[in-house]
Order: C-alpha cells, then structure tokens, then sequence
C-alpha cells in the first residue's frame, strides 16, 4: 500500500498538463511553420523540382534542401507525390526527391541538439510582428513560418523539462528496461506512434529529451529513433491514394526505402550504437546531439547505399504495383528511320496504328453500352483506362505522321497520309463522345430513381446503332469499301430521325410528368444529340475513306487520259 501511494505521490508530481501542451505546441508550430512557408513559396518550390531534379543526385540535393527548409519531410513528400500523380515529374524523379527528403529532415533534429529553443521566445516575438503589422502578404507569411518555428521549439522545451520526470517512475523504468531487451518492440511502437501523429520529427524530439534527461539509453533510443523513419511513410501512403498508379508507386519506393533502411541497422545495431559514441566521444557531443548525429548518419548512409540501384528499385516497384488494364500501346512499329527512307511503308506502319487506335475504340464503345444497360462501375474504370491508350496512340500517331509529312510524296501517297490523319483524329473524337456520354450516365445512376424505361430503350437503341456504325467505318478504313460508306451514309439518316424522334418523345414525357429522375430530365436532350455526332463521325470515317480514295483515282485516270492524247 505504501509502495502504491509512493508511486502516485510520484506521478502527481509530474506536470502532465505541460508534457501534453508542450507536445500539441510542438506539432502545431511545425504545421503553421510548413503552412507558411509554402504559402510564401509554393511556386518556387514547385519551380525548383520541375527544373532542378532531372537527375537523382539533383532530386536528392533538391529534395534535402526544400525539407531543410519546410522543416518536414512530409510536406516534401507530399507535394513530390502530387507532382507525380499529375504527371509533372516522372517517378526516378520523384524517387530521388524523398529521399533527398529523408536527410533534410534531420535538420530539425539537428537544431534541436544545438539547443536553438533557446531562442524560440525571440522566434515568435519576430514571427508575431511579422504576422499582424505587415501588409505584404508575402511578409505575413514569412511572419507564419517564424511564428511557427518558435512555437515548435518552444513547445519543445516546455515538455523537455517535465520528460525528464519520468525516469522517477519505477513504472516507467521497468518499460525502459523490457524495451531494452525487446529492440523489435522499440522499433514497431515508435512506428505505430510516429504513423498516428505522422511526424518523425516529433518523435525523434521526444527521444533526444528522453535520451538527454538519462531516462534511457543509447541502445533503446537508436530503435525508437529507426522506428520513426518507418512511421514517417504514412504520409506518402495516404498522399498517394486515390492517385494514380505512378504515385503509389513513388509512395511504396518510399516505404521501401525507409523499411529496409531501418532493418539493416538494426542487423547491426550494437555496431551502429557503437559507432555514435565513438563520434559523441571524439567531438564531445552533447547527448541530443548524439542523436541528431544517429539520425544524419542513418540517412545519409541509406541513401549512398540506394542511390545506384535506384533504378532496379523503381523497376521491381513496377512489378508489384501493376499498371491499370491499359490496351498496351503497340507502337513499336512506328519506325522514325522509316519516315525518311521509306515514306511509303512508314504511312503502311501509321494506318496499321491508327486501326489499332480504332479497335481499341471499338472496346471504349462496347464498355459505354454495357455500363448504361449494367450500371457496373467496372466498365466505367475500363472506359477511362482505355481513353489513356487510345491518347497516346493519337499523339504518337500524329506525332509519326508530321515526320512522314517532310518527306516528298507523290499524289496517291498523299491523300493516303490524309486519309491516316483525318481518321486517327475522328476515331479520338468518337472516343472523347464515349467518355462525355460515360459522365452522363454517372450523373444518370447517381439519381436514386430509375430513368424512364422509354428514355433508357431510346437511349440504347441509338448507342447499338453508333456502334454498328463504328464497326462499319473501321472496315471501311480497313478495306476501302464503297458498299460500306453507303451502309453508313443509310445508318446516319436513320439515327437523326431517331434523334429527333427521342427528343420529341423526351417533351412529351416532360409535359405529362412521366419522368422521376431529374437528372435524366435535364441531360437526356445532350446525352441524344452526342450519340448523334458520335454516328456523324462514325460515317465520316468511311466518308474521308472514300473521298481521298476516288480522288487517288480520278487523279490517275487524269493521267491516263493525258498520256493517251
């Protein structure tokens, strides 16, 4: 009994009250100082990684400079993944960044070893002034990030002193000591907790206050402070979902990077302990200091071990997260060498993309019709995958068809390079139509009432006609068939009295109040009129198909005549 009340006398001692408002002010301060400063220099920083990281070692210096600054890591890793999932950067790119990132966030570690909280009340004092009296806003932000600074510090120190209390608690030191025993423990207790408050950088604060005070010791520290790189991938996990494929994988690099890192040294744990006394002894470091020298060293030396197989890491990363069911964009074919000394067999090579880009259309339209009729967001993704293969295609294609473009062709050769172009554009469009009226549908199905069985079999019966239609003019292309350029020109008369049949009936239902679904109501008229120039340029495949072949043609029997005469 009198062993309990000695124990709670103990605990009542300790101020909680400054342990938790120190740690809220220490979290708090390295958020407003991060929010200020990329307020006060978002667009350099962004500038900075577009145009500075082409290389690894760029990206790496890049990425350790910006997180010096931001003072987190996170942040850093955060926008680099944003930069990725927009295309703006590529993944080695973004690879090299975090961990540029992972060595410039010591440098909180680092000020927090040479005691900077020292001058934390002069931060806010300066960063306070800046805030309220500058009328820039460039200056107030400034002032945010200073403010911030100082409260981090500040918070720093407020629970520094009350840490310290801790090794009183006989409680307190049995944990230390089972956590020495069990560095494993150590490693995953401080990643769950670095996870949850996802900053490493406050993680590691709390050791070096631990380490300072003599709560524990080197060999328990150096676990907890591995613990925190891994935890600090939470950041990057949840920047990158929902994104797309590259920057989950950009995120998984990351945790790679960080997870195996942190094995390694544990491996050799006693030896990397050993290593930092030795320096701590040489240069006669303070104890939170040693820490901050553990930390620098575990970045650095991960990075110099990664930094060659940079690309076998993105390259196995690759594997593990596959790219979305794309159509491969089978372009190999598309030889530049071909453009200048066979112009001929390069248009042959271009047509036989440019059809591929239309089977590949051909799908894009059959997931749109069994999207409407299933309502299956599966075929919804598939549309949207597709869309992404057949715009490589139309560029590359095009891309082809300029070079072909430079190259002397006869008259037959061409129309031939017009008829590939001006199809390899429509067969785009058509597939643009299919993504606008795949946006439609999901407006329609978001309705919880059912769309009007009337509207839904108009709705279906000129989609399966656009396809046919579709079918008709890739043939067409294919095969430079007249009978079916005819079959379509009958098809598109069809489906504009279809159109105006629909849209008749549509203000029919409208005035007798036969329609539910609103949403249905107000799009039905754009969802008809789409699929009609959908079928337009269905026949306008065929239409271009056949001009530019009778013009080949009567160009030649011009000839003819003319040699006969």
């Amino acid at each position: 009994m009198v062993i309990v009340t000695s124990h709670i006398a103990i605990i009542s001692q300790i101020q909680w009250g400054l342990i938790l408002g120190g740690f809220g002010l220490f979290l708090f301060g390295m958020n407003f100082m991060g929010e200020g400063l990329k307020s006060y220099a978002g667009d350099q920083l962004k500038e900075s990684f577009e145009k500075y990281a082409k290389l690894p070692w760029q990206g790496i210096t890049i990425g350790t400079i910006i997180t010096a600054i931001l003072q987190s890591s996170s942040a850093t890793t955060a926008l680099t993944i944003s930069l990725v999932h927009a295309k703006l950067m590529k993944i080695e790119q973004a690879v090299a960044i975090i961990m540029g990132a992972n060595i410039g966030t010591t440098m909180t570690a680092f000020l927090i070893g040479i005691d900077i909280e020292t001058f934390a009340v002069y931060f806010i004092f300066i960063g306070a002034l800046l805030a309220i009296f500058s009328k820039p806003k460039k200056n107030k932000y400034l002032g945010n990030s200073l403010l911030g600074f100082g409260i981090l510090f500040f918070g720093m120190r407020l629970m520094g002193e009350e840490l310290g209390q801790l090794q009183t608690l006989p409680l307190f030191n049995e944990a230390i000591d089972y956590l020495a025993d069990n560095s494993l423990l150590s490693l995953i207790g401080s990643t769950i907790f670095t996870g949850l408050i996802q900053s490493s950088s406050a993680t590691i604060g709390i050791i070096q206050k631990l380490y300072e005070t003599g709560s524990i010791t080197l060999l328990t520290a150096l676990p907890l402070l591995l613990g925190s790189n891994i935890g600090t991938t939470i950041t990057a996990i949840l920047a990158s979902l929902g994104g797309n494929k590259t920057s989950q994988r950009a995120a998984l690099v990351h945790v790679f990077f960080n997870l195996f890192g942190s094995i390694i040294f544990m491996i050799f744990l006693p030896y990397y302990a050993s290593f930092i006394s030795y320096i701590a002894n040489i240069f006669q470091l303070a104890p939170m200091m040693e820490i901050a020298i553990a930390h620098i060293a575990f970045n650095i030396t991960i990075t110099l071990l990664f930094y060659p197989f940079i690309s076998k890491v993105v390259s196995f990363v690759k594997i593990l997260v596959k790219d979305e069911q794309m159509i491969e964009s089978n372009l190999d074919e598309l030889n530049i060498d071909l453009t200048k000394l066979f112009p001929v067999s390069a248009l042959e090579s271009a047509k036989n993309s440019s059809l591929q880009m239309g089977h590949i259309c051909q799908n894009v339209i059959r997931e749109l019709i069994d999207y409407f009729d299933s309502k299956d967001i599966e075929h919804l993704n598939n549309i949207t995958t597709l869309e992404k293969s057949i715009t490589i295609y139309e560029r590359k294609i095009t891309e082809y068809l300029v070079l072909i473009a430079q190259s002397d062709l006869g008259v037959e050769e061409a129309h031939h390079h017009m008829t590939t172009m001006q199809n390899t554009k429509i067969i785009k469009q058509i597939c643009d139509f299919c993504v606008s009226l795949s946006e439609y549908f999901e407006m329609i199905f978001e309705d919880p009432e059912e769309i009007s069985p009337n509207a839904k079999e108009e709705i279906h019966e000129m989609l399966m006609i656009a396809s046919w239609m579709f079918e008709n003019g890739l043939k067409c292309y294919e095969e430079n068939s007249v009978d079916l350029y005819h079959a379509n020109k009958d098809m598109e008369s069809h489906l504009s009295i279809l159109e105006e049949q629909s849209c008749s009936n549509h203000f029919s239902r409208i005035s007798n109040r036969q329609i539910t679904n609103t949403i249905a109501a107000s799009v039905f008229v754009d969802i008809i009129s789409t699929i009609e120039r959908m079928g337009i340029q269905c026949c306008n495949i065929s239409r271009y198909t056949i001009y530019y072949e009778r013009a080949i043609i009567d160009e030649i029997d011009t000839k003819k005549k003319r040699i006969k005469i």
